[in-house]
């Protein structure tokens, strides 16, 4: 992996990513036997130019590419979508509204709260808090049933560590066997 500006990547398939957690979930580009030697990759002739179908175009969707970031939609800068043009704010008016306000039970209509999901207690779910990724059953999940780390992991001149347990390391596979320092529930759903 290369790391570099914020910026992780693989340097086999240049694959990028701001946030680690989606970096780790790249999937891997080859596959094969462990193996010290480098593959020897043939180049194309000339005789195997032929006309390739051009791919069929991705249909459109309504979410804006800010709002499938995982990143923009957290509220961080995201280099990839910094340079698009933000959504226009309403002006706020100097103007006082005619409609009187009402009750907080009005408001809270307006905006209900979110539905939870429904979840099996039975069914097998993976662990997305950072450093753990185990698999789980909810009727088995308790207070200290899951090890993680829950600060972020920290990426800054050449070395790699988390910022919840101060451990920092050169080699990324040092990084990766860094001991979870907390422990708590297991969480299917790192949104909430």
């Amino acid at each position: 992996p290369l790391f570099h500006d914020g910026m992780k990547q693989w340097s086999c398939c240049k694959k990028k990513s701001h946030d680690f957690s989606l970096f780790l979930e790249i999937p891997g580009c080859k596959t094969g036997k462990h193996t010290t030697e480098k593959p020897v990759i043939a180049k194309p002739s000339a005789t195997q130019n032929k006309a390739v179908a051009a791919p069929a175009p991705a249909p459109m969707t309504n979410a804006s590419p800010k709002e499938a970031c995982p990143r923009c939609r957290q509220g961080f800068f995201c280099s990839d979508h910094g340079s698009q043009p933000k959504e226009a704010m309403p002006k706020a008016s100097n103007t006082v509204p005619s409609v009187p306000l009402e009750s907080n039970t009005d408001v809270q209509q307006d905006h209900p709260a979110p539905v939870k999901k429904k979840v099996d207690i039975n069914e097998p779910q993976i662990c997305k808090n950072k450093g753990c990724g185990k698999t789980f059953k909810e009727k088995e999940n308790h207070d200290t049933a899951c090890s993680y780390h829950p600060g972020p992991a920290v990426f800054h001149d050449r070395m790699r560590g988390w910022k919840c347990c101060d451990i920092h390391v050169k080699e990324f596979d040092e990084f990766m066997s860094i001991p979870p320092c907390s422990k708590g529930w297991h969480n299917a759903d790192p949104v909430s």
